[in-house]
């Protein structure tokens, strides 16, 4: 038996290691049992020379006597019974749920099936069963795919301007803040308060803008002024402008 604590590693977690060199793990249990089931042998002698643990050795030799070689085998780790899993009604709702709205996630599932008085899961046990099934959610628990959000390749190669919306002022008066985006590295490269939407109050800052940070090879606006006329005709003066640029 020398060189059996080498052949066969340690216990893992109550199992066998994978042994070292062509004995397999069976071959080395039963070697185990064999010399442990003869009369007059020494248990925690043997144990000490397979390199395992003397409450492994004693199940692996109570196990033999039971059932022979077939006990040997790998058990499965599996409990015998689930206390803790939904009935099979519950599992059975929301699945056909998840089927009937592809787009809900456990929450909105889980809500429903209370509202419904079809039992009471938590939104997790709705989200557990939906994975254990097989079912793919999305980024945000439902049928939702991760936003494609797009940008261009480099640097000026497209800015998007716009007034975002326009406030009131105390003292009268309001303020339309001005701004510019680079697609690609989402900076801004204008952010201005504005006495009003004109022309003539954009293009001073747009200058500034272009002598700070190059010309960009486009840039996208909507047909509000300054740079349409909500529709009435293709350019505006300023518009022009810009073409001109």
């Amino acid at each position: 038996m020398r060189g059996h604590r080498e052949q066969f590693g340690v216990l893992c977690a109550g199992r066998f290691a994978m042994p070292f060199g062509n004995t397999s793990v069976m071959d080395g249990k039963l070697e185990f049992v064999r010399f442990a089931v003869q009369d007059g042998s020494n248990v925690s002698a043997l144990c000490r020379r397979f390199g395992i643990g003397r409450t492994c050795g004693h199940k692996l030799i109570a196990r033999y006597r039971a059932h022979g070689e077939a006990g040997l085998a790998e058990q499965s780790r599996r409990p015998a019974t689930s206390p803790a899993r939904s009935p099979d009604a519950v599992e059975a709702a929301v699945l056909g749920m998840r089927r009937a709205h592809p787009a809900w996630g456990g929450r909105k599932i889980s809500k429903v099936l209370r509202r419904e008085g079809t039992g009471s899961p938590a939104p997790s046990t709705v989200t557990g069963i939906l994975h254990r099934n097989g079912v793919e959610l999305g980024l945000l628990g439902g049928g939702a795919k991760p936003f494609g959000r797009f940008e261009h390749a480099a640097p000026n190669d497209l800015w998007q301007m716009d007034f975002k919306g326009h406030v009131a002022l105390r003292q009268g008066g309001r303020l339309h803040p001005l701004t510019a985006l680079d697609d690609h590295s989402r900076f801004s490269v204008v952010l201005q308060a504005c006495i009003n939407e004109t022309g003539e109050t954009v293009k001073p800052h747009l200058i500034a803008a272009f002598r700070r940070y190059g010309l960009p090879q486009r840039m996208a606006f909507d047909n509000g002024p300054p740079w349409g006329d909500g529709g009435r005709s293709n350019f505006t003066r300023f518009t022009v402008w810009l073409i001109e640029h």
